[in-house]
């Protein structure tokens, strides 16, 4: 069970409410902020006080004033308009995600909702009502409307919802799990959807991938670099403290770990003086990747952590400010720089495929890791698939965070576009484990080549490549080799395994 208190929640916690299910509870001192919160706003609109998005349009409307008949209806509405996305459904582990940053926000005490908005959404995620959500149609700034609005189409009993492997209405699918449908009242609507919370959960739930990404990636260069007899000197842990990187220091030590106990790790493989930049500054290229990650995964946690709401209420000083803190900019940039660094990975992890496959550059490898040459070609089409991911890669890595393209009137002149951001880099993700696939593929095939010990990490690792794909003897068709060492990768169970075996690449 996670308490949600509006702090301490880390995108670890957001992977086992997204994916793994796992209960959530609202703490009593969250409950409290919010109850008190609500009375503060409740006075005000007593009082008739001028509030943005309570009892004023929004956007350009937002000089509107609305009468006490309509500031409900408004809600209403406001969902309604906003609901506006296009095109495929969101995986269930993105809305989940969601809407526990959502509660997470209003757990802080500062959005004015009514307590059963929140309450409600932890009864959707514990018993399994999932909204259907578009996955497109958020500029990321004020925040997710367009999602987070198909989000609150289930507070009024309207939208649609996956609820036990079934797509039904939304009221239907309510009232199935026994869930109270609470309406929504002043303010309830836009405290509902105003921050970037789909964009922000994305970003958890991918930064946790790539930390898993990287480690495997070190996975596979260690296997090519035994496959290729380099140097090992380059990796000494000492190199890389000098200069002061933590990523290119926890790099060089994870590889070091994985070729332990093999002949080359122990200089027992006759090595040349200084190789190739692709073997050679593999930690600190693979060490900046974890450094931007790093980086990414501060910014989001501090999203998921903080009130990404407008207009926010602060009931001690009774007093409310209207801002921007719905603004995905401080997300959508990190993760832009996050989403490139995978694709550097990934280009290097190419070039080292290159080397298993080039007699020139292999070290007395046959040419593209086959016995006969001419008569067959081995992995020489598996370069060029690699070779399409990646092209397809950078294209994706030109940052969103600049393409702002002004909304509502030039009111929101400008917009993060971070859900263009969190989209491209899954399909950034997914291609990553392609390339990295067809690296695993061929270091296994080049290893099968050599005769001396390898290291215990890269041993465990070519055991289980050759569970799924058997030793290349002669040509056969590569695409389901290839499309199931992808699955491999994004499986994890490389990674699982080795660090069964070694302990912890982290």
């Amino acid at each position: 069970m996670y308490t949600i208190k509006g702090s301490g929640l880390a995108i670890e916690d957001v992977v086992k409410v997204a994916r793994e299910r796992e209960q959530v509870e609202l703490s009593s001192d969250a409950l409290e902020r919010i109850k008190k919160c609500r009375a503060m706003l409740e006075r005000k609109i007593e009082a008739n006080e001028i509030m943005y998005g309570v009892n004023t349009g929004i956007g350009e409307f937002s000089e509107v004033v609305l009468d006490e008949a309509q500031v409900k209806d408004f809600q209403k509405y406001l969902i309604y308009n906003h609901a506006a996305g296009i095109g495929d459904p969101m995986p269930e582990d993105y809305v989940r995600a969601s809407m526990l940053g959502r509660i997470n926000v209003h757990a802080n005490g500062h959005s004015g909702c009514r307590p059963e908005i929140p309450l409600t959404f932890i009864e959707m995620l514990n018993k399994g009502v999932t909204p259907y959500v578009c996955q497109k149609g958020s500029v990321g700034a004020s925040g997710d409307l367009a999602p987070m609005s198909q989000i609150a189409l289930l507070l009024m009993g309207e939208g649609q919802a996956y609820y036990k492997g079934e797509l039904l209405d939304g009221g239907e699918a309510m009232s199935r799990a026994g869930i109270t449908v609470p309406g929504l009242e002043a303010r309830d609507g836009l405290a509902a959807i105003n921050g970037s919370n789909v964009l922000t959960a994305m970003s958890a739930l991918w930064l946790y991938d790539a930390n898993n990404f990287l480690k495997q990636a070190e996975i596979a260069a260690a296997m090519s670099l035994e496959a290729l007899k380099a140097n090992m000197k380059p990796y000494t842990p000492k190199l890389h403290e000098v200069r002061g990187f933590k990523g290119a220091v926890r790099s060089a030590k994870a590889i070091g770990k994985l070729v332990a106990g093999g002949d080359l790790q122990e200089q027992k493989i006759k090595a040349k003086v200084q190789d190739a930049y692709s073997m050679r500054s593999t930690p600190q290229v693979i060490g900046a990747a974890h450094d931007a990650i790093a980086w990414a995964r501060s910014q989001v946690e501090i999203e998921l952590n903080g009130v990404g709401d407008n207009p926010i209420f602060f009931p001690d000083e009774d007093l409310q400010l209207s801002g921007a803190n719905f603004q995905g900019t401080p997300v959508s940039l990190p993760m832009d720089n996050a989403g490139a660094a995978i694709t550097m990975v990934s280009v290097m992890s190419e070039r080292r495929m290159n080397r298993l496959n080039n007699p020139a550059l292999s070290v007395g490898l046959p040419a593209f890791l086959t016995k006969g040459a001419g008569m067959f070609s081995g992995l020489m089409l598996s370069q060029y698939t690699a070779d399409m991911q990646i092209v397809e890669q950078r294209i994706l890595s030109a940052p969103a965070s600049i393409q702002s393209i002004p909304a509502a009137a030039d009111q929101e002149d400008f917009v993060s576009m971070g859900m263009n951001t969190a989209i491209k880099n899954f399909q950034i993700m997914d291609n990553a484990y392609g390339v990295l696939g067809i690296e695993f593929m061929a270091a296994a095939q080049a290893l099968d080549f050599r005769e001396y010990k390898f290291g215990q990490g890269v041993q465990k690792a070519k055991e289980v490549i050759r569970k799924y794909v058997e030793f290349l003897d002669i040509d056969r068709p590569l695409y389901p080799d290839h499309t199931v060492m992808q699955k491999l990768v994004k499986s994890t169970e490389i990674l699982k395994d080795v660090e069964k075996s070694i302990g912890s690449l982290e």
